[in-house]
C-alpha cells in the first residue's frame, strides 16, 4: 500500500520539523520537508499530500507574537491553496507553534480561515516551560485520531506562550461542539489549573482542539518527542510499553490508508 505523504512545512525558525517526520515516518507516513517559500513560488504544491503539517519552533524568531508572522503569510500569500487543500479532505496538523499557527490562521477553533476566535496567550508563570506534563484525551470529542490513546499520558511541553485563552463565549462553543482534544491533568487524571500540572494556565486546562470536521487538529505539548521508550527519562522506571505519543500517529496514518 502506498504510504500517505506528508508536508512537514519549514520557515525561520522551524524545529521539531525533523522529530514530526520522524514520528510520522514510523507511524508508516512518507513526510517530505518543503520550506514555504516553494509553496509562495509553486515550486511545490499541497495537492501533491494527504497531511500539512506545522511543526514546532519559533517561526521566524516569533517576532510581533508566535507563530503571528507564519500565519500571516499563510493568510495572504497561500489562502486559495489552503482552501483547496481542505476542499479535498486534507489533514492539517499543528504543534506547538504549528497550533500557534492554526490558531493565528483562524483554521482552529472553527475553520475560519482570516478570522482569529482565540489565541495562545504568554504563560501564566511569566516564563518559559519546559518539562513533562500528563495529558488525557476528551472523552467527547469527535477527533478521529484519538482512538487507543492512553487515558492519561506523558508529553513534553516547550513553549513560552501556550494558554488557550479565549471569550467566555468561544469557550463555550469549544466545550459544547466537542472540540477539545485534549486537556493537562493531574497524576489522578482529573483535569486541573494547578501549576506547574497545567504548565500555562489555559482556560478548562485545553492543550489541544480540533477544527468541527475534526481534520484540523492542534496541541501545545510534543507527541512527536515521545514515539521512542527512550525519549522518556522515567520508561523503565514507569514500566511504560509504548510510547504515549505514537498512537497519534499511528491513529492519523490508519485514517488515511482507509480513506476516511
Amino acid at each position: 500500500m502506498i504510504k500517505p505523504k506528508i508536508c512537514i512545512l519549514r520557515s525561520d525558525g522551524t524545529n521539531c520539523d525533523v522529530e514530526l517526520a520522524y514520528a510520522f515516518d514510523k507511524a508508516g507516513g512518507n513526510s517530505q520537508f518543503v520550506h514555504v517559500n516553494e509553496l509562495r513560488t509553486k515550486k511545490v504544491s499541497l495537492k501533491d499530500f494527504q497531511v500539512l503539517a506545522f511543526p514546532g519552533g519559533f517561526s521566524y524568531g516569533d517576532d510581533i507574537a508566535s507563530g503571528k508572522i507564519l500565519a500571516v503569510e499563510m493568510v495572504s500569500s497561500l489562502k486559495e491553496e489552503l482552501e483547496s487543500f481542505r476542499e479535498k479532505g486534507g489533514l492539517i496538523i499543528g504543534i506547538c507553534n504549528g497550533f500557534q499557527t492554526l490558531i493565528r490562521t483562524g483554521l482552529l477553533p472553527f475553520g475560519s480561515l482570516g478570522k482569529m476566535d482565540a489565541t495562545l496567550a504568554p504563560n501564566d508563570s511569566g516564563h518559559f516551560e519546559c518539562r513533562w506534563v500528563r495529558l488525557s484525551p476528551d472523552k467527547k470529542s469527535k477527533c478521529p485520531f484519538l482512538q487507543r490513546i492512553e487515558d492519561m499520558g506523558w508529553y513534553s511541553v516547550n513553549h513560552g506562550e501556550g494558554k488557550f485563552f479565549a471569550s467566555d463565549e468561544i469557550i463555550k462553543k469549544v466545550e459544547e461542539r466537542g472540540l477539545v482534544a485534549f486537556r493537562y491533568v493531574d497524576e489522578k487524571g482529573q483535569s486541573t489549573q494547578k501549576y506547574p500540572q497545567n504548565p500555562n494556565g489555559s482556560i478548562n486546562a485545553i492543550a489541544g482542539i480540533t477544527d468541527p470536521t475534526g481534520r484540523i487538529f492542534g496541541m501545545m505539548p510534543h507527541p512527536e518527542k515521545f514515539v521512542d521508550l527512550t525519549q522518556y527519562p522515567n520508561w523503565r522506571r514507569e514500566k511504560i510499553i509504548k510510547p504515549h505519543g505514537l498512537s497519534l500517529f499511528e491513529n492519523i496514518i490508519k485514517f488515511l490508508k482507509e480513506g476516511k
